[in-house]
């Protein structure tokens, strides 16, 4: 009966002592079953003279019924509470609407299935991860060695942040967010080629190798920020607008490529100035990724030249 319930309020019965009742009133078709439901169960002894009051399969109340009621027109009396009588006129007020809820999603996996999922999502991102690797080692030769210390970093730093998540949130690592974390693999690796391409563009306009590190950082970190941030804002977007699964996948994406961005930056830059002050990288030889082969140019790297002053 309670969507033929048409008002129910909570209030204070100064006739009965200053206590607090909660007064409800039916509609036309609830007013005629809630009197021959009265009507019933009056003249009947305790506990068959209830009614119970169910939500969600719950019994907030049972009061016993006095007398018949024919008018619609009820009063619930106890030893209620401020708090609980308006709670209870709630319940009778949301039991009078016509609620329905939809499941969004419903996903219910066994749990060696879900163990399944799991191990596989951990096998493609070791996979991607090890293809990545040999593709920087194979086109860049020893200069590949620091995108596979920049993503070891990036992966250590990862993995860190989902422990202090876990502990801190209950943050949990779905199949959906390993799949934002191997997507992200390929634009921290991309940040990688940005950089090197440029300091490869300089060192073949004639640059020596300390040059032109420098100077290709100036020129490739604004296309670094502006790609990370666009994958960040992608992230939030994701994360915001949608439902489920997507939204693991959004939030790992979003949190790996903002560790790429800060391994780029205290990491792979740094590491890349320190080799280039090495014979072995500046001198361009062929296994350095810096060779007049590697480059693209005709002529070796440029060096540095050294001069020394001459005392009369």
């Amino acid at each position: 009966m309670g969507r033929q319930v048409s008002k129910a309020s909570a209030g204070i019965d100064t006739q009965a002592g200053n206590v607090w009742t909660v007064a409800l009133t039916f509609d036309g078709d609830g007013t005629k079953a809630f009197g021959a439901l009265t009507t019933r169960v009056t003249s009947l002894t305790s506990p068959l003279n209830q009614v119970a009051i169910v939500l969600d399969g719950l019994v907030v109340s049972a009061p016993s019924i006095n007398e018949a009621i024919p008018s619609g027109n009820a009063q619930i009396t106890g030893n209620f509470s401020q708090t609980e009588a308006q709670d209870l006129a709630n319940v009778l007020k949301y039991g009078a609407l016509p609620l329905a809820f939809d499941r969004g999603e419903v996903q219910q996996v066994s749990p060696t299935l879900g163990a399944d999922q799991l191990n596989a999502g951990l096998l493609a991102g070791a996979l991607g991860l090890l293809l990545v690797f040999l593709f920087s080692i194979l086109y860049y030769r020893a200069l590949g060695l620091v995108t596979v210390g920049s993503l070891l970093v990036a992966g250590a730093l990862l993995y860190l942040t989902f422990l202090v998540l876990g502990e801190a949130i209950g943050f949990t690592l779905t199949l959906a967010g390993i799949a934002g974390a191997i997507v992200a693999i390929g634009i921290t690796a991309d940040s990688f080629i940005v950089y090197f391409e440029r300091v490869r563009d300089e060192a073949r306009e004639g640059r020596t190798l300390r040059s032109a590190v420098e100077s290709g950082w100036l020129r490739a970190r604004h296309t670094i920020i502006v790609a990370d941030m666009i994958s960040v804002l992608a992230a939030v977007l994701l994360y915001f607008f949608a439902v489920g699964g997507v939204r693991g996948f959004a939030f790992t994406l979003g949190l790996t490529t903002l560790i790429d961005l800060l391994v780029v930056f205290i990491f792979t830059k740094p590491l890349v100035s320190i080799l280039a002050r090495v014979n072995f990288f500046a001198s361009g030889h062929p296994l350095s990724g810096f060779s007049a082969r590697s480059i693209g140019s005709k002529s070796a790297i440029a060096r540095e030249v050294l001069t020394e002053g001459v005392e009369g």
